[in-house]
């Protein structure tokens, strides 16, 4: 199954985990999306920071070893790492995403 997973880091760190899961053929493409402001709790408070967030569209099959290397590989102690399934997808998006994405293909 395609999946895409997002992530917010700082954008001085962006380019090198997208390029670094990219190489890793853990995903087949990562956008960067500029100009987020998140608003969380951290240590019992409210605390807000600029970031870009991380798209990226993988394989279900690949999430695990994806999730590994973001968390050995960002910033942050407790990265934002969501993943959401795609139930909707062009045939030759997914044939693309099958190729580039490692020798596992999804259905």
């Amino acid at each position: 199954m395609a999946i895409a997973v997002l992530v917010t880091i700082p954008e001085k760190e962006a380019e090198a985990l997208a390029t670094m899961l990219l190489s890793e053929r853990v995903c087949a493409c990562v956008n960067i999306i500029k100009g987020v402001r998140s608003l969380f709790w951290w240590e019992g408070k409210i605390n807000n920071a600029d970031e870009v967030i991380l798209v990226i569209k993988t394989k279900d099959s690949l999430y695990a070893k994806l999730k590994t290397m973001v968390k050995n590989n960002h910033p942050y102690s407790v990265p934002e790492i969501i993943s959401v399934k795609i139930d909707q997808i062009n045939q030759e998006y997914t044939e693309w995403l099958n190729k580039e994405a490692s020798a596992n293909p999804i259905m």
